[in-house]
């Protein structure tokens, strides 16, 4: 399925449940514009303020994160700068801004500006450490927040190095996705009070919380403090990844017994021999590598032919290349081609209100000039702001 299907299947009046939202986002990287890329894939008709000078170089259709814009460049640091700024925000029901605590009041930006003069706003804040903290002022990335949260100790082989998990929890799942949970709660709430605002999203927070439940089997103590030694950190032999004959990997998730039974008959293992009990834990090392040796016996394709799509919990390890291809993901529309590149597609799924696919990413300042007549700005002046510098049309 390609980008224009998808589009297709959904004419009609779904448009997104969040169609007519207004967003305001200040460019930043890496979670808030995948908050910003959430809001645009429901519906919601985000502008993202692009700071003069450009830096972005990068051609239309590049950044999957930045699909569902419109772009104005604006210098910020002119006076006439923020007083556009301010006004598109006066008409707009979110803000997205993820610089570091005080920029947006040193501009003139700040919350208690904004919502002086726009009281519905919901004023969504992006950082690392919060707006508050010992911490708060520093840089960092999302290695770090992850590391000062008690996430990235518990991931990694055991007497090995943590293991990156790529920046999916701090900047995505930690970071962006909170937020737009964030703005959505004071959405809510709005509908109940008639005020806006300030979300302050932390990726501290954030990964934080997606590790509450192994917080709480640490604090339970069925969880070891010694990573790659538990049941989801790859000290089972059982819930892990194997590599098999041709130099590819499965994953197995056989964690209930009943599937674990399962799992042993196709593996050709008798459990009525002297098999260790599944969940003895000294015993897990040597069966990771009686399983290591089983699956290195057959190929990726034939342990495919096996095991998948039965009560196992199994699933070949796929690259991107391969995940895009694969017959269930084709099914479900997972990935969406458009200009000879697939991305993954607005998630998740209605009943009713189905987003379509939104434009792909546009250049800074692609509808400068747009954006400012929608906000009622004359052509004289709009003209005189392009000559003095202010505004920028690419």
């Amino acid at each position: 399925m390609n980008a224009q299907d998808t589009v297709n299947s959904q004419k009609g009046e779904d448009v997104g449940p969040l169609v007519n939202l207004k967003v305001i986002e200040f460019r930043g990287i890496g979670p808030g514009p995948f908050c910003g890329m959430m809001l645009a894939d429901m519906g919601a008709q985000v502008i993202r303020i692009d700071r003069l000078p450009i830096a972005d170089k990068s051609e239309k259709g590049t950044d999957f994160l930045g699909r569902g814009r419109q772009s104005i460049a604006l210098d910020l640091q002119h006076p006439k700068g923020i007083k556009i700024a301010r006004r598109l925000i006066d008409a707009s029901d979110i803000l997205i801004e993820g610089f570091r605590p005080g920029v947006m009041e040193r501009i003139g930006l700040g919350p208690e500006i904004c919502l002086a003069r726009n009281e519905r706003l919901v004023y969504g804040r992006m950082t690392g450490w919060g707006q508050t903290g010992t911490l708060s002022s520093a840089a960092g990335h999302d290695i770090n927040y992850i590391s000062l949260s008690g996430v990235l100790h518990a991931m990694g082989q055991a007497e090995g190095k943590p293991t990156i998990p790529l920046n999916l929890i701090g900047d995505f799942g930690g970071g962006g996705m909170l937020l737009a949970f964030g703005i959505l709660a004071a959405l809510y709430e709005r509908t109940q009070s008639g005020k806006g605002q300030v979300v302050d999203a932390a990726m501290t927070d954030g990964s934080a919380l997606l590790m509450n439940a192994i917080f709480g089997l640490m604090n339970s103590g069925t969880w070891s403090k010694v990573r790659g030694t538990n049941l989801l950190d790859g000290g089972s032999h059982f819930y892990n990844t194997y590599e098999t004959r041709d130099g590819k990997f499965i994953s197995l998730g056989s964690i209930e017994p009943k599937f674990y039974s399962l799992l042993l008959d196709k593996l050709g293992i008798d459990q009525a021999s002297a098999l260790p009990d599944q969940m003895a834990r000294q015993d897990w090392p040597g069966l990771k590598e009686r399983f290591s040796e089983i699956f290195k016996s057959k190929s990726r394709d034939e342990w495919d032919d096996l095991l998948l799509g039965t009560d196992i919990c199994y699933a070949p390890i796929l690259s991107y290349e391969e995940a895009r291809k694969h017959p269930h993901n084709i099914s479900r529309g997972t990935f969406v081609e458009r200009n000879g590149s697939y991305e993954a597609a607005p998630a998740p799924r209605f009943s009713r209100s189905a987003p379509q696919l939104p434009e792909s990413d546009v250049p800074a300042g692609f509808q400068s000039i747009d954006i400012l007549r929608r906000a009622s700005f004359s052509d004289d002046e709009i003209d005189e702001l392009i000559e003095q510098g202010v505004v920028v049309q690419n």
